[in-house]
């Protein structure tokens, strides 16, 4: 499930989903499958939200498809549960896979020069990871 709008100037979550949104990821990520009721109840504790919104969006997420919807209970126990479709870094895997493919198909040699660029900022280990994958595509192995 592509995103097709990214957040240049947001940070974390908020590059690829609006503020409420990301909030309603995250805590779905973070519990597994919760009701509209529940996740209300643990994002008012920050900040107050109507039930009608989080209802909005959760419904939304769904149609968009990062949520699934499964009813359960019976009468006036019945209440829908919302979980993520995806794992967590499942998803920024392939947000990151189709985030790089894009920029390097449409800008080539100048997205890898930037890239490398900010790699003087990086960790070793993100330097070493990347330092394995260029050898093994040398030897014509896939990373």
């Amino acid at each position: 499930m592509q995103i097709k709008k990214i957040n240049v100037q947001g940070e974390g979550l908020t590059r690829f989903f609006g503020p409420l949104e990301a909030k309603i990821m995250e805590l779905l990520w973070s519990s597994g499958e919760l009701s509209i009721r529940e996740v209300q109840s643990v994002l008012t504790q920050d900040t107050p939200i109507s039930i009608n919104a989080v209802m909005t969006v959760m419904n939304r997420l769904r149609e968009k498809g990062h949520l699934t919807k499964t009813a359960g209970g019976i009468g006036r126990a019945r209440g829908a549960k919302f979980r993520p479709l995806q794992a967590k870094e499942e998803f920024l895997d392939e947000q990151m896979k189709a985030v790089s493919q894009g920029l390097i198909q449409e800008y080539g040699s100048l997205v890898v020069t930037h890239m490398i660029d900010v790699l003087e900022d990086a960790d070793a280990e993100i330097i070493a990871k990347l330092e394995q994958k260029l050898n093994e595509m040398k030897r014509g192995n896939k990373p």
